[in-house]
């Protein structure tokens, strides 16, 4: 009996403790890390270490698609991380040659053994395949089988092949011909490039000036201001005095955020749940307002402003979507995608661009229709998370958080050139934007705004510390921005004539003109002379004159029979 009151004490006693003191409450649909952060439920085991400690991807019996399943260590790898030449899986799994047997790129010959090695090595008796199967058959013509990989001229050699180009354009990766511009190999002029007499010339679009002796364009009118997406809500920054205050204070699960220049107003949402907010900067307590429900998992959005809709992306859905900025209508324009990442929109050239991952990372293209579709970027590619357009040079940039890099790709898919490579603040970038000669990143390892200069990743500057507030989305406020002029492509190169090829064209141009003229005197004179012959009294003629109320003045001459004339007037 006294040993039931003692239990029946310790009971009471323990009950009356809040054990759930200090630990979090997550939803149904919610994982608990083991750091107590709250993730949704369909993000675990996909690949991706959502917790920041790793623990939704640990005791993993099946990975979702995209990612690599780690049999042995029972946990999920990125697809990115895999055949990188780093062991994820404790195991090596992850890097074994069943599960790394290449596929070879069109520029790649691909050995017995599996391994590619460059198409420019076959047959020139040297043994670049292990097994040396790249010096077999090689009396065969390389050129008669998919054109040997070239994409317009293949050359037979004696010793294998090799492909060229036609004039104006240059090969790129030992198969491929690009066109050659001038502008972007000198990478000098941030907008208009004119070339003249094979140099270049540097003009600004209206609304910027020209840098004297640099071919940098600075931006007129209002200041410059950026938004930037964090946890703590929207802050909102100034460059140029590094001054930084909440818009909102909306905590949430940072996410991307794009703007309506014209009308002031932001919009942003957390891939944690499923509506996209929006605010207006003219109003006096900036308070968020719901713009509409859609889906969780959104990591990208892009503001139309010429027809004023918002696309984004979903890695819940796997597709890209369209709305009205009003809200009152939505729909799924592109399904089927891995994990999209990233959305960037032109609609003055009717393009939308969107970043997909995991399985099969590219960059693609389609009309703001969804029709039109093409991939730009396929190769040396690991895990887009961010793009952003330069409109003026109908340029694409993007950061690729595997490669810790940001590079760059025109609007049809060549030029494609690697601006800035990792220095320490390329590590987990999230938002991409470009203005004016600059491009800026939001990184979350460093909770820093960067940025670097948009031709060559030099002078990096860390624009803003946010301290211990992570950075995500962010977006560049400047009414430039989002031009409405019907010719947005100012910037592509203009080819001005030569002097002497102008002065040649003028000269011409004065001698034909001069000739032309004298023509037509001597017929007048002809013809003048001709109705003086015809008209002893003076008679006026219609080539002379096509006034009515002239001709209605003239004499009307009569001839008689005997030959005598008479004439009356009208």
């Amino acid at each position: 009996m006294e040993h039931l009151g003692v239990l029946l004490l310790l009971w009471t006693c323990v009950s009356r403790l809040n054990l759930t003191e200090g630990f979090p409450t997550c939803g149904t649909e919610q994982f608990v890390c083991n750091n107590g952060r709250c993730v949704p439920l369909n993000l675990r085991c996909d690949g991706v270490d959502e917790c920041g400690d790793s623990s939704d991807e640990i005791s993993c019996l099946n990975c979702t698609s995209g990612s690599f399943h780690c049999v042995a260590a029972a946990r999920c790898v990125p697809s990115r991380s895999v055949c990188d030449g780093r062991p994820d899986c404790s195991d090596g799994a992850d890097e074994q040659f069943n599960t790394c047997a290449p596929t070879c790129a069109r520029s790649q010959f691909r050995c017995t053994n599996g391994r590619c090695v460059p198409n420019s090595g076959r047959c020139d008796n040297i043994k670049d395949c292990e097994d040396g199967s790249d010096e077999e058959n090689c009396d065969d013509n390389e050129c008669d089988i998919d054109n040997g990989g070239c994409s317009h001229l293949c050359i037979d050699l004696p010793l294998g092949f090799m492909c060229d180009c036609p004039s104006g354009m240059r090969l790129v990766q030992d198969t491929h011909c690009q066109d050659v511009d001038h502008c972007l190999d000198s990478d000098e002029c941030d907008q208009i490039c004119v070339r003249t007499n094979g140099s270049l010339a540097c003009e600004c679009q209206d609304g910027y000036v020209l840098t004297a002796g640099t071919g940098q364009c600075k931006a007129t009118g209002v200041a410059v201001h950026v938004a930037v997406s964090t946890h703590e809500g929207v802050k909102w920054m100034d460059l140029s005095v590094s001054e930084q205050r909440n818009i909102t204070n909306k905590r949430a699960s940072p996410g991307p955020v794009s703007a309506l220049n014209a009308k002031n107003t932001l919009y942003w949402t957390s891939p944690e749940n499923d509506i996209i907010y929006r605010v207006s900067l003219d109003s006096s307590d900036h308070r968020p307002a719901v713009l509409l429900k859609a889906s969780i998992g959104v990591l990208g959005l892009a503001v139309d402003w010429i027809h004023e809709l918002l696309y984004w992306v979903s890695t819940d859905t796997h597709a890209l979507h369209v709305a009205s900025l009003n809200g009152s209508k939505q729909s799924e324009l592109i399904s089927g995608l891995s994990r999209p990442t990233a959305v960037a929109v032109q609609p003055l050239l009717g393009y939308v661009f969107w970043a997909d991952s995991e399985a099969s990372p590219r960059i693609e293209r389609a009309s703001l229709n969804g029709t039109s579709r093409i991939a730009l970027i396929t190769s040396s590619i690991r895990y887009p998370v961010a793009i952003s357009l330069d409109i003026t040079r109908g340029l694409l940039y993007w950061a690729d958080s595997g490669l810790r890099t940001v590079s760059r790709v025109a609007f049809d898919g060549q030029h494609r050139k690697t601006v800035v490579e990792s220095n320490g603040y390329l590590d987990q970038p999230f938002g991409l934007a470009v203005f004016e000669s600059r491009v800026y990143w939001s990184d979350q390892l460093t909770n820093s705004i960067c940025s670097a200069d948009k031709h060559n990743g030099n002078m990096l500057q860390v624009s803003q510390r946010l301290g211990s507030v992570s950075p995500a989305g962010l977006v560049i406020l400047h009414p430039l921005l989002q031009p409405t002029d019907s010719d947005p492509l100012q910037s592509k190169t203009r080819t001005s004539l030569p002097a002497s090829q102008f002065a040649w064209l003028l000269s011409l141009t004065v001698i034909i003109s001069l000739l032309l003229v004298g023509a037509v005197l001597w017929r007048q004179r002809s013809e003048f002379c001709a109705s003086r012959s015809l008209s002893p009294l003076g008679e006026v003629t219609l080539k002379e004159s096509q006034d009515p109320l002239l001709l209605s003045r003239l004499p009307i001459v009569h001839e008689h029979k005997d030959g005598t004339q008479s004439g009356s007037a009208h």
